[in-house]
């Protein structure tokens, strides 16, 4: 068997990467931001039916998917053992002797993040030491964000003192959906600033939005005010992460990268449950951005069943069989 690109495989460090720090609120910049609905889906269309990734790359590119995966529970019914469980999985993410078929069982292979609730940041940490995998934290009344902000900044705050290094937080939709970008902006530089210098991600919640244009504007608002990562979805919306805002949400980054040379990351989160859609996301993101935001530092993907798929694809490619899913399970 060919062996697969090491260099692809292994993440990149994020020593540097140019990180935000915002900008001052510019309004001009946010009216005039424009989206053509019907091109964007058009170049969507070609995406998945123009690029494909086959064998030897296709395993690589789904090794690299793994490394940028922030592995994800965030249900009623978590329980520590569930979470205990999790975290096993995220540092090894895959069987050894899949590895070993790969010829890649020295490599340190392990996902790029573990998000939880609060209440089970410690549970994760003491179940991640040795490792270098962060704890990431959902906060500020999430899924749906209606809670007073002084107790958001109290959620940021507590979540940083239990130890959690990545912050999630959720923006509040209703100053988008009335256009109140001063206020969006405003808020998200108070998260900021309580954030410290953990890492800040947004999250849209992109199908309560209503428009591509309330996308764009969002996620223009969300780094003018300092986003580190600016992300899809809770996974709680009926719609989530799709190709079209994957598109126009790295338009917006291009578009801040090239004001002002901070470079932001990119996170779709909700609804990715299979490799091939995982793919499409990371081929589109290469496509607008380059390869250099294909390293857990600028990317990633929030999903729960989607590693269960990609090891059923890795062991396909390994040994030219499918297993069952029951044969993979995550928590």
């Amino acid at each position: 068997m060919m062996p697969l690109d090491r260099n692809y495989i292994n993440p990149e460090t994020d020593k540097d990467i140019v990180k935000n720090s915002g900008i001052p609120f510019q309004l001009d910049l946010i009216k005039d931001a424009r989206v053509n609905k019907s091109a964007v889906e058009k170049r969507c269309v070609t995406v998945t039916n123009r690029r494909t990734v086959k064998k030897h790359n296709q395993a690589a590119w789904l090794l690299k998917a793994i490394t940028c995966m922030d592995l994800t529970t965030l249900s009623g019914d978590d329980t520590e053992r569930r979470v205990i469980r999790l975290c096993n999985k995220a540092k090894t993410p895959l069987r050894h002797d899949l590895l070993k078929s790969l010829g890649i069982e020295d490599i340190d292979l392990k996902v790029g993040g573990v998000c939880v609730y609060h209440q089970f940041i410690r549970t994760a940490l003491d179940a991640l030491q040795g490792s270098t995998i962060p704890v990431v934290a959902v906060s500020t009344g999430f899924p749906a964000g209606h809670t007073p902000k002084k107790t958001k900044i109290l959620e940021i705050k507590e979540a940083l003192s239990n130890g959690a290094q990545e912050i999630d937080i959720v923006i509040s939709r209703r100053h988008v959906l009335s256009g109140n970008w001063k206020k969006l902006y405003d808020e998200i530089s108070e998260y900021k600033e309580a954030s410290g210098v953990a890492c800040l991600k947004t999250i849209l919640a992109t199908g309560e939005l209503g428009t591509l244009k309330n996308v764009i504007r969002a996620s223009l608002v969300c780094m003018m005010a300092g986003a580190n990562f600016i992300k899809t979805s809770t996974g709680k919306e009926t719609i989530n992460a799709t190709l079209p805002v994957t598109l126009v949400m790295s338009r917006a980054i291009r578009e801040y990268f090239e004001l002002t040379e901070f470079e932001v990351g990119y996170k779709p989160a909700g609804g990715i449950s299979s490799a091939k859609a995982c793919l499409s996301h990371m081929m589109l993101l290469k496509e607008e951005l380059g390869s250099r935001w294909l390293n857990p530092s600028l990317f990633r993907v929030g999903a729960s069943s989607l590693l269960s798929d990609i090891e059923r694809q890795i062991e396909h490619f390994s040994t030219g069989k499918y297993s069952s899913f029951n044969r993979h399970g995550i928590a």
